[in-house]
């Protein structure tokens, strides 16, 4: 019977494998992915707040798309809630807005072939 022997694994440092962990996994890539993400939300966060908003307020009574809201009083308790339907209107466009980049700037590496195509077969 014979025995397969394999050399055992190199030694490494705890900071040579910490950036092998960071290489294999592209942490770093990622990383940096999180960081303009989170510049490009805060820029399409204030188109939304600053530009968007003041647009859309021009034709509406209360002259902000944010203040929009519904009171609906409680007739037991004669307590009010407030549904602010504007805020969340505000919050869907710069999610669409966010989206819509998201998929220029994938449709964009694509081109270039910087990013696989997982949606086409092998």
């Amino acid at each position: 019977m014979e025995f397969m022997t394999e050399a055992p694994p190199v030694k490494q440092s705890f900071i040579q494998e910490f950036m092998g962990f960071l290489k294999t996994f592209g942490i770093i890539g990622l990383a940096i992915a999180f960081v303009i993400g989170a510049a490009a939300s805060k820029l399409v966060s204030a188109l939304v707040t600053d530009i968007i908003n003041p647009i859309v307020g021009l034709v509406l009574p209360s002259g902000d798309l944010k203040t929009l809201q519904s009171n609906i009083v409680n007739s037991a308790t004669g307590a009010i809630s407030e549904f602010k339907y504007g805020d969340f209107i505000a919050n869907i466009i710069d999610f669409v807005i966010i989206a819509l980049i998201v998929f220029i700037m994938y449709k964009v590496l694509s081109r270039f072939k910087l990013v696989d195509d997982k949606t086409k077969a092998a």
